[in-house]
């Protein structure tokens, strides 16, 4: 979704906008069944973005391919002919399916300017969620790997990410946290830290509904280190206060069958922007239970930026945003967070000014035109410090 919207940013400043993404990676990661499937091979969308949507007859194997080998593989070729015409920018998002590490220094570009969005290159299982159960403190990651279902990757304990990185010019993490955490598993590039921003578009003068009884909202997939089955097992607790879970995960069906039955429990599903916007909306506060450690929190600052105040457990990247605009409540464990809930249920001043103090934060850190206004100056002047090196 960042990706999706900043590049409708950049086109509208005025700038040609290429996408290129990989269908058979994003199915073989547990794509929607049921999303509309999209033209294929190469179309200018109405938006104004070129997007590039590469498939191979192998399928959902090409992406078991690239995990393995950690290069492009199958779509090499398919990728030169996009690539080594030249670009000023290239910039790398999410690339653990799309040929990454050795990816990066496919095409021909000006700059290069990778987006660490989660911990792959760190991680094995981009969550550092170990074992499938709980945060990883220390690295395990073959013992880890096989317990949590996954092919170990040999190309890992070679020196392939640090080639690769070495042709990398920007690397960038949505929060200091994130950066931190990196360094400290041992990526070696200088990492600059520029926070994402919330796609939703704020009305800070619409009126906020008032429902009859206190209704919080979780957003976000559904899976075990999200935390949601605790949070459920919460407001099992709290029969006064509605929970509505909006999203998709592993652990949905579950989930719903354990929990589906309770009156004050509504599982939505997967949801549009409209919808998501207007969930918000209606909510005393969004709560986010996140056991295992956020790169960000993009969660909270769509919340925050709807006036809706955030609960959250301090899980990095994400108690770090909170703290930033002050629009809600850091909560150090479950016994924490069931407190927070019940004051902000009960204080409607507490909770109208965390709510003014999210908003007014979001405005300032988290905007759109905030980070377009980074992300371009950052290029601009790694552009102009090559060609002065050059001269």
């Amino acid at each position: 979704m960042h990706v999706q919207s900043l590049a409708r940013a950049l086109v509208r400043a005025g700038h040609d906008v290429d996408v290129v993404c990989f269908t058979d990676a994003y199915r073989a990661a547990g794509g929607r069944a049921d999303a509309e499937t999209p033209a294929r091979g190469s179309i200018r969308e109405s938006d104004g973005v070129m997007v590039h949507r590469l498939e191979h007859p192998l399928g959902r194997w090409s992406a078991l391919w690239m995990h393995q080998a950690g290069s492009p593989g199958p779509y090499r070729s398919r990728l030169a002919a996009i690539l080594d015409p030249g670009v000023d920018v290239l910039h790398f998002h999410n690339v653990s399916l799309a040929g990454g590490p050795s990816v990066l220094e496919t095409g021909r570009a000006r700059l290069r300017v990778l987006t660490l969005h989660d911990f792959w290159f760190v991680c094995p299982t981009h969550a550092l969620w170990k074992y499938r159960v709980r945060a990883c403190e220390r690295p395990d990651c073959t013992r880890c790997c096989l317990r949590s279902h996954r092919p170990p990757q040999l190309w890992r304990h070679g020196r392939a990410r640090d080639h690769a990185l070495a042709q990398v010019d920007v690397v960038l993490a949505p929060s200091a946290w994130s950066a931190r955490t990196h360094r400290e598993r041992g990526l070696a590039a200088p990492i600059d830290v520029l926070p994402l921003y919330s796609r939703l578009a704020a009305d800070a003068g619409a009126p906020r509904p008032s429902p009859a009884r206190p209704q919080f909202l979780y957003a976000g997939r559904i899976t075990a280190s999200k935390g949601v089955r605790p949070l459920l097992g919460l407001f099992a607790r709290l029969p006064g206060y509605d929970l509505v879970v909006a999203g998709d995960g592993d652990e949905r069906a579950a989930l719903v069958t354990d929990y589906g039955n309770l009156p004050n429990v509504r599982f939505a599903g997967n949801v549009d922007a409209a919808e998501l916007r207007e969930l918000y909306a209606g909510a005393t506060a969004t709560v986010m239970p996140s056991l295992a450690r956020e790169s960000f929190g993009m969660v909270a600052v769509e919340s925050m930026s709807q006036g809706t105040p955030v609960i959250a457990l301090d899980a990095g990247g994400l108690g770090e945003v909170v703290r930033a605009t002050g629009g809600g409540l850091v909560c150090a464990d479950f016994a924490a967070l069931e407190q927070a809930v019940r004051r902000v249920a009960s204080d409607v001043t507490l909770r109208d000014a965390l709510g003014r103090a999210g908003q007014a934060g979001c405005r300032e850190r988290y905007s759109e035109r905030r980070y377009l206004d980074d992300y371009l100056s950052i290029v601009h002047a790694r552009l102009h410090a090559r060609a002065a090196a050059i001269a």
